[in-house]
């Protein structure tokens, strides 16, 4: 039996592996978990690399305690797939949801010469169990998924093998030395790693200090750049080191002031994110706005903006607003924005580009570039935020016309940003 590990890279509340243990005792089959290592995932590099497979070392070992073998592949993910799948009785895997993820599982669906069976792993309710189509808001998508909540939001029943795979020969990347895995591809190393521990055990350490030291204030501190009141596991989610059913499940057995607001940020908006680039084939495009914020926006691309900044300039943190500067400078360090900083930042393109279109993709472009949760339905449906989506008009005025405008005297007002901007506000040599 064959689970092809590809987004749920986790070894445990992975509905897509308990799957594959299943049906290999049922058959009395061992099962070999793989995984395709592709040197040319879209926009990804070195920063984005070194973390996974820091987490794929730990996901080898916690399989290899369960007797299942786990086996990693340099190449074309269904490429790898397919090779594995040649001696197979079945292949189990994962879902992915943007474009080239649901090619890489069509072709193996296509192609392999067994049954293929993929299982949602990476969100709490299906996708196309949500909502039939594009959801404009999140008002629309929380209806849904709230009456099928009790369905999907359980403790997960782990499984044990009962036929040993580490017996079986078959050959893969060494991950024991991620380092010289990462030495043998060929990436984009000018962006480097980031110093965050990687993996479940991680993931999970940074959840429990969450509920215990945040959960109860996450209402009056998750928006403050000024204090730590998030929970940091964006990274973690994005590649699948940790269950979102599983930090969902824990915050509801914890309970208490700010559990209803951070499932709300957890499955109502993230899978709202999901929706949005399962059902909107220009997901990562200007294109794929609303109508309505596309008008408006290019309705005001001559008016007059207050400064105008090279790539070059904004990449480097290099403007005359500290507090974007601020921004940019904790992406290019550590690998994210706070979240609340993060939409400042996206909007500010606006007004220091030449075109609406021309800020939409470079504010992508730096995202993905050198945030770890980037290149991520989260991050093509938050910068498409800054720029109307998921949001309504509001009253039109220069630059922005109708979308929501986000002004660093309104951040002052609403917050004490002294500590964020003695934090990030300093260049570093």
């Amino acid at each position: 039996m064959l689970y092809w590990m590809q987004a749920a890279q986790r070894a445990e509340w992975n509905p897509a592996l308990t799957l594959a243990i299943a049906l290999a005792n049922e058959r009395n089959l061992p099962l070999v978990v793989g995984f395709g290592l592709t040197p040319n995932y879209p926009e990804a590099n070195l920063r984005h690399y070194a973390f996974m497979l820091e987490g794929l070392r730990e996901v080898r070992k916690k399989l290899a305690e369960r007797r299942i073998l786990f086996v990693a592949r340099a190449g074309n993910p269904p490429e790898i797939a397919l090779e594995l799948a040649q001696e197979a009785a079945a292949v189990v895997m994962d879902s992915g949801y943007l474009r080239h993820q649901r090619a890489w599982r069509a072709e193996v669906a296509q192609k392999a010469p067994c049954l293929v069976l993929e299982v949602e792993s990476e969100i709490v309710v299906p996708v196309g169990l949500a909502y039939p189509k594009e959801a404009w808001s999140a008002q629309v998508l929380r209806r849904r998924i709230s009456s099928l909540l009790e369905r999907f939001l359980r403790p997960h029943l782990e499984l044990e093998s009962q036929k040993s795979s580490l017996g079986i020969d078959l050959p893969g990347l060494n991950l024991e030395d991620p380092a010289a895995v990462l030495r043998g591809l060929p990436l984009d190393c000018s962006i480097p790693p980031v110093e965050l521990p990687s993996g479940t055990d991680a993931a999970r350490a940074r959840l429990l200090e969450f509920l215990e030291r945040k959960l109860s204030r996450y209402p009056e501190e998750r928006n403050n750049p000024g204090v730590d009141g998030t929970s940091g596991l964006s990274p973690y989610l994005h590649f699948g080191q940790i269950s979102p059913v599983e930090v969902a499940w824990r915050v509801v057995q914890t309970g208490g002031p700010g559990a209803q607001e951070f499932l709300e940020e957890l499955i109502v908006r993230r899978e709202l994110a999901v929706n949005f680039v399962f059902y909107n084939p220009n997901y990562d495009r200007f294109e794929g706005l609303p109508a309505w914020a596309k008008e408006t926006l290019r309705k005001h691309a001559s008016d007059p903006r207050p400064a105008r900044y090279t790539p070059e300039e904004l990449e480097g943190a290099r403007t005359d607003d500290p507090l974007w500067n601020a921004a940019q400078r904790e992406l290019l360090r550590t690998g994210k924005i706070h979240g609340y900083m993060r939409m400042y930042w996206g909007k500010q393109f606006l007004q220091w580009t030449k075109y609406p279109e021309e800020a939409f993709r470079l504010a992508l472009y730096l995202n993905n570039k050198y945030a770890l949760d980037g290149r991520d339905p989260n991050s093509y449906a938050g910068v498409g935020w800054c720029f109307g989506l998921h949001d309504r008009p509001f009253t039109e005025r220069p630059v922005f016309g109708k979308v929501r405008p986000m002004t660093g005297a309104g951040l002052r007002r609403k917050f004490s940003l002294e500590p964020y901007l003695a934090r990030w506000g300093k260049e570093t040599t």
